[in-house]
């Protein structure tokens, strides 16, 4: 039963990790001089250009549920 307990934590603190490093990290996709995460699109030629992402509604909300996930996970 302890093990089964330990074995839970150990899954839950590597998921809160996982989102941690999910939303904070800034490359999602990297193709050749261009990457794109959740909050810019940059593209590096021989000016080092970044964009803030598009504005769609999808997109607010997914940024909208990553921090509130991030907070409910520390709470």
């Amino acid at each position: 039963m302890l093990l089964l307990l330990l074995g839970i934590i150990v899954l839950h603190v590597t998921v809160l990790v996982l989102l941690f490093v999910s939303t904070i990290v800034s490359q999602w996709l990297v193709n050749g001089g261009h990457t794109a995460d959740l909050w810019q699109n940059c593209t590096s030629g021989t000016v080092f250009h970044c964009l803030a992402s598009s504005s769609n509604e999808w997109l607010q909300s997914v940024q909208a549920m990553m921090i509130l996930s991030v907070i409910f996970s520390v709470l």
